[in-house]
């Protein structure tokens, strides 16, 4: 059990070290980071989606953002767009569960605002129909996905694709660098003096 415990430290910790190898995927972290601080900056919003584990990790990185992250400061106003289980449940039904995200973002987000789209494989049709809806009322989308990108890929103004196929290292990864994000938008909006 011990070996296989440390396996999988070990596999974690080499997809985190691809991402330090990659200057095109710092670049981008970085560019989301940009793109968040300028959205807050102008009053905007950051809306975030996601299926199963992603959709944690959305309600998760919603919250460091709109509760606090390493600091006490004004909240952020950023969303996890799956929390109200009614409006789920009743847009899966009426229409679809590709359609849950799409229409609240076309509800909820506008230009200078930010979709922030979690997908391991980057082929899940309700964040690609998000994607879709994001792009139309003018908001910027930060994709964060796995090694390929899926179909994803040609659709998001920042692509963070993890350099793996597993999908716990690539949830793994999205933790770390959305705290990362965090960090260095908090910082960047409240600098502590």
């Amino acid at each position: 059990m011990q070996t296989r415990i440390r396996e999988v430290f070990r596999s974690s910790i080499d997809v985190k070290e691809l991402i330090l190898q990659d200057d095109h995927l710092l670049r981008s972290i970085e560019s989301a980071t940009i793109t968040i601080i300028e959205a807050f900056r102008m009053s905007g919003s950051v809306l975030f989606c996601g299926n199963g584990g992603s959709a944690a990790d959305a309600q998760h990185l919603a919250a460091e953002f709109s509760g606090r992250f390493y600091y006490d400061r004004p909240p952020l106003n950023s969303e996890a767009l799956h929390v109200n289980t009614s409006y789920l449940t009743a847009v899966g039904n009426d229409y679809s569960f590709d359609e849950v995200y799409a229409r609240i973002v076309r509800a909820k987000g506008k230009k200078g605002d930010v979709l922030v789209a979690l997908s391991t494989s980057g082929n899940s049709g309700n964040i690609l129909n998000a994607i879709q809806a994001a792009g139309d009322v003018g908001m910027t989308v930060i994709g964060m996905t796995g090694q390929s990108g899926g179909k994803m890929k040609d659709k998001c103004g920042i692509l963070i694709n993890v350099p793996s196929t597993d999908t716990p290292r690539i949830q793994e990864s999205h933790i770390t660098i959305g705290h990362i994000i965090c960090e260095l938008v908090e910082s960047a909006l409240f600098p502590r003096h």
